[in-house]
């Protein structure tokens, strides 16, 4: 890579990392304020998770699009490395960055409402029928990023906020869909929590209904340009 362009991927790299920090502090923090304000009414906790989530999805892809594509989604940046519209250099940053954010965001969430730094979960997410949700929820994420990229590229923001509003309803994992937020929600012992233990088929399931969705849009639609192509136009 030439010199001049280092801080081109540096302004990618950034914008990944806080993105997906907001993204974790929403998701982290609605959940603990949600649960704090139902009085143990579980639906309503899960409602404002979920609206803030979506709303929070729309704003940021908004935001950070332009500049990096806002993939905040190591399943979405790995199936574009994968159709060769993002190097290897750029995807190790990208992942590395989406990593340390989804982190930073359950830090921030935790600091916020004075929890302790970072609190291991015991939230039990077990389970095929979970797995399952999983496969589903990513297959669906992917599928709506590259249908839309199709010919409505402008809906992206929209149609995927949209379409985790419904998915935590409509699957029994409530649609993680990211194995960086997977990851981070280890580390909260909050409504919003996953324990370590349960990650690993989480991000296994979400990976292969990534992939899924890359191999159908392949063949429906194998000319879609890349995520950050015409967003950052």
């Amino acid at each position: 890579m030439k010199p001049e362009n280092w801080p081109e991927l540096a302004r990618r790299v950034v914008a990944e990392l806080i993105g997906t920090m907001l993204l974790l502090a929403t998701v982290v923090g609605s959940g603990i304020m949600g649960e704090r304000l139902a009085g143990g009414n579980v639906a309503i906790a899960l409602l404002a998770n979920t609206l803030a989530t979506g709303a929070a999805l729309i704003a940021l892809i908004l935001a950070f699009g332009p500049i990096s594509g806002a993939h905040l989604n190591p399943a979405v940046t790995l199936c574009e490395a994968w159709l060769k519209r993002i190097s290897m250099r750029d995807t190790v940053a990208y992942l590395a960055a989406q990593s340390v954010g989804a982190i930073g965001g359950v830090i921030v969430a935790h600091l916020m409402f004075g929890l302790p730094v970072i609190s291991i979960s015991t939230h039990i997410r077990s389970g095929p029928s979970q797995a399952f949700s999983e496969f589903i929820a990513a297959f669906g994420l992917l599928s709506i990023i590259f249908g839309c990229a199709r010919s409505r590229h402008s809906a992206i923001p929209f149609a995927v906020g949209a379409y985790i509003t419904a998915a935590y309803w409509f699957t029994a994992s409530t649609s993680f869909a990211n194995p960086a937020v997977t990851l981070a929600r280890a580390l909260t012992n909050t409504f919003s929590g996953i324990r370590p233990i349960d990650t690993p088929a989480f991000i296994a399931a979400q990976l292969a209904g990534a992939f899924a969705a890359t191999l159908l849009f392949k063949f429906l639609a194998p000319q879609v340009e890349s995520i950050r192509s015409r967003s950052s136009r």
